[in-house]
């Protein structure tokens, strides 16, 4: 097996550059993603601390089911922007790995760069769905 050369290390580098901008994309996304998450949850566990003697704040407890579908929107598209940087990261190991050992590894990383873009668009329909659910939020307060 021979080592590749620096020009092929550096055609290698140059494939890999925009799946590591997604990577760091989807750092950010994910650290947004449980932010809003922790948010919900901290809204849930608040309003379940409210006692049913408490009549003039009792009301409020009825959200409690809309936070638990935002969760569950939040925690899937958590689940799949990680799916979507798994196979990102699998991808620059592959084209790497393809590299040094000097084999042809361009469908193997189109196929993976698809199936992470395809994870992604899946956690942006689940947080645009939680968005949908959080801004109607004022609607059941009025």
């Amino acid at each position: 097996m021979a080592t590749p050369t620096a020009t092929q290390l550096s055609e290698v580098i140059g494939q890999v550059a925009a799946p590591a901008f997604l990577l760091g994309a989807l750092a950010g996304f994910i650290s947004i993603l449980i932010a809003r998450q922790n948010r919900v949850i901290d809204r849930s566990q608040a309003l379940n601390a409210i006692g049913d003697d408490d009549a003039a704040r009792a009301y409020l407890k009825a959200d409690i089911p809309r936070l638990k579908h935002r969760a569950a929107l939040l925690n899937r598209s958590v689940q799949f922007a990680a799916l979507s940087a798994i196979c990102t990261t699998l991808l620059v190991i592959w084209a790497f790995a393809g590299a040094f050992l000097q084999t042809r590894h361009e469908h193997g990383v189109g196929v993976l760069f698809i199936i992470s873009l395809g994870f992604f668009i899946v956690a942006l329909v689940n947080l645009a769905r939680e968005t949908q659910i959080a801004l109607h939020e004022f609607d059941h307060f009025r």
